[in-house]
């Protein structure tokens, strides 16, 4: 699926943002893709930790719903998926990669960063504007927040762990 308009992403999220926080949830990410069937995917989370639910995902669908019907941003017909994050979630915000220093990510960079765009290992958080990786070799790659394309947890054992607890 390919990634359309992260402007218009940024559109819907600041229409239902404060609506999905106002329900007591977080919202994690905003994607809209496709090609000639497109996808609104609205990622939120609950503060609190707990799982999320069906009957979660639907009230903030429902919510969702209504908004953009009153705002339209969305141009031509469009699915709207809401859904949790899940273990090996993407991280999206500052916060994100500082909530979870310790375990293994995969961040691709928009541009090269001595000399590569991928780079997989133990995330430690964030210094300043970077987000700091041990890669597998035990270097430590720095990688400025603003080059991040996209990132996310590795499902391992470790993270399965933490996630029971």
């Amino acid at each position: 699926m390919a990634v359309k308009e992260p402007e218009q992403a940024a559109k819907v999220e600041a229409i239902i943002a404060p609506a999905i926080e106002a329900m007591g949830y977080e919202l994690v990410r905003v994607l809209i893709a496709g090609g000639q069937s497109v996808t609104l995917q609205v990622m939120a989370e609950r503060p609190d930790g707990k799982a999320m639910t069906v009957e979660d995902c639907a009230a903030i669908s429902r919510t969702v719903s209504t908004l953009l019907e009153v705002d339209d941003p969305i141009t031509g017909p469009y699915r709207l998926e809401v859904s949790s994050p899940g273990i090996d979630r993407p991280l999206v915000k500052a916060r994100d990669f500082d909530r979870f220093a310790g375990h293994r990510v995969r961040i691709e960079a928009s541009e090269m960063i001595d000399g590569r765009r991928r780079f997989i290992g133990a995330l430690k958080g964030v210094r300043g504007e970077m987000v700091v990786v041990v890669l597998d070799g035990g270097e430590e790659a720095a990688v400025p927040f603003d080059s991040i394309v996209r990132a996310k947890l590795v499902l391992t054992d470790e993270l399965l762990a933490a996630h029971k607890a």
